[in-house]
């Protein structure tokens, strides 16, 4: 179903309450991301706040030589523009969009405002952000001690977690520049995930076939994530509940 502002399908938006979603509602714009597109640039000044619903964006760090690796990725469970109400209106990283679809855009100035009224608002974006922090720490941690399959199941599962699909489209050359690895080592690790029946490849594809295997053979990062994030969103979700029913 294609969203609408209102019925909307991004979990942070959801765990507010009426009363707090109302006052952005009017200001959300739904808008379509497409592959490849960039939301924001190192240093540039940022000027929306996106919730995707459909669509994934890949945070990414750019050194000075050109080369890249993703921070973290955000889906139907985030923000992208985090640092607007941390005190910056600019990053160090890009955003870029890794699977087209839909997303809600909000003008900063709405949301700073919401953010400053402290309220349920507020508590759930800080508690987003640290879930953002959890996410990077893992992937820096992943990155350095962890094996190029256990990186390339990590990353599967938490695609996985933000599409309605099992099959991720996707190429092994973008998962490459994702992990920032060399392409033969996700080559060589998607061959033996395939291998053992818990993937399929074709071309610009990948199928999972036994997500509960990847599970097991990935490392620890993904349920660590997963946890953090599950936590700090039941939180907000029963926080509003209560204010619902007050």
């Amino acid at each position: 179903m294609v969203p609408t502002q209102h019925t909307p399908q991004n979990q942070l938006l959801t765990a507010l309450a009426p009363s707090d979603f109302a006052p952005m509602q009017a200001h959300l714009e739904l808008v379509r991301l497409s592959v490849g597109q960039t939301l924001y640039e190192p240093g540039g000044k940022l000027q929306h706040a996106y919730f995707p619903t459909t669509s994934i964006v890949s945070l990414h760090y750019v050194t000075e030589t050109g080369a890249s690796s993703e921070i973290a990725g955000v889906g139907n469970e985030g923000m992208v523009g985090i640092s607007l109400v941390m005190g910056g209106d600019t990053t160090s990283s890009s955003a870029t969009v890794q699977t087209a679809g839909f997303a809600y855009r909000l003008n900063y100035r709405t949301l700073q405002q919401e953010f400053n009224r402290y309220g349920s608002t507020q508590r759930l974006l800080l508690r987003y952000a640290q879930a953002l922090m959890t996410q990077i720490a893992q992937t820096a941690v992943c990155n350095r001690h962890h094996s190029v399959q256990q990186q390339l199941c990590r990353w599967i599962l938490l695609t996985l977690d933000r599409v309605p699909s099992h099959d991720l489209v996707t190429t092994q050359e973008l998962v490459a520049n994702m992990l920032g690895v060399r392409r033969e080592s996700v080559t060589e690790a998607a061959a033996r995930l395939q291998r053992a029946g818990y993937i399929s490849c074709r071309r610009g594809h990948i199928a999972v076939i036994d997500r509960s295997k990847l599970e097991v053979h990935s490392c620890e990062c993904y349920a660590v994530v997963k946890k953090e994030l599950r936590r700090l969103l039941s939180d907000a979700r029963h926080n509003a509940g209560a204010q619902l029913a007050t």
